[in-house]
């Protein structure tokens, strides 16, 4: 057993989903969050700058006794991982990999769609994760960058019409090629999930978010690194305004079950 920190961090809010999703499944797991809300988003920026931030973020949390860091941030886990991962002894989760390897996985007819930022989708973090589990999958990716923002904007109910008619359009071309299982390859995108359940409900949808959670359970009960404690404790810390966090935060998970707090880094 062990009760150290599980150290999570994103660009901003949409690392709050792979809280929620660790908070449901081990909710005896005592959690730091660091958003960087500073310099979201990540998804527009050179790889060089996203490395720079993502070392900054786990710089700043290895500052706390943790014992695993979680990168919540599907553009800073396909561009710094292996940075990440060479610098610090810790074991390094990431959101790519559990959602790639669910969709190779569970598709039927080997056309996987993928849903994600710039960054990411350039990086083809996905389809070598993809092709690693299923050499047969067809990968098909589409960059959708005006969704984090709309996101963080509130715009995410079902009856939205800016959002419904935006999801529209990216989500078409992957009507259009068939696929059967598309991958929400960005942790806000868990919020636009009902509103993409309706424009493709023949299709098998896997949140990045909830894949990581699970095999970061499955990891540390192997590990013996599970928490005994009845109860967890949660601290959230950002590198912009607090309030303006704590308000919109609320509406990625609910209860945050703690404090926030402005740092520089």
């Amino acid at each position: 057993m062990n009760n150290k920190y599980i150290g999570v961090f994103d660009s901003g809010m949409g690392g709050l989903t792979v809280v929620k999703s660790i908070v449901e499944t081990m909710p005896d797991e005592n959690i730091i969050y660091f958003g960087d809300t500073a310099h979201v988003p990540y998804g527009t920026r050179s790889k060089e700058q996203i490395t720079e931030y993502v070392l900054n973020d786990v710089k700043f949390l290895n500052t706390f006794d943790i014992k695993a860091i979680v990168i919540a941030c599907n553009t800073a886990d396909s561009i710094a991982r292996e940075k990440v991962e060479a610098l610090y002894d810790l074991p390094v989760f990431g959101v790519v990999g559990p959602a790639s390897k669910k969709a190779a996985e569970t598709t039927r007819n080997n056309k996987i769609g993928i849903i994600a930022t710039n960054a990411t989708v350039n990086s083809g973090a996905y389809e070598k994760n993809i092709n690693r589990f299923n050499p047969e999958a067809e990968v098909i990716s589409v960059a959708c960058p005006l969704l984090v923002p709309l996101v963080e904007e509130g715009r995410f109910k079902k009856g939205d019409k800016v959002i419904e008619k935006v999801l529209t359009e990216y989500l078409t071309p992957l009507k259009e090629q068939g696929i059967d299982t598309l991958v929400l390859g960005c942790t806000h995108y868990p919020l636009l999930y009902d509103i993409i359940a309706d424009i493709m409900p023949e299709v098998n949808i896997i949140s990045s978010s909830v894949a990581a959670a699970e095999v970061l359970k499955k990891e540390l009960c192997d590990s013996n690194m599970l928490s005994n404690n009845s109860g967890s404790s949660r601290k959230y810390f950002v590198s912009d305004n607090a309030e303006y966090f704590e308000g919109l935060a609320k509406i990625f998970m609910g209860d945050l079950g703690g404090t926030v707090e402005h740092v520089e880094i």
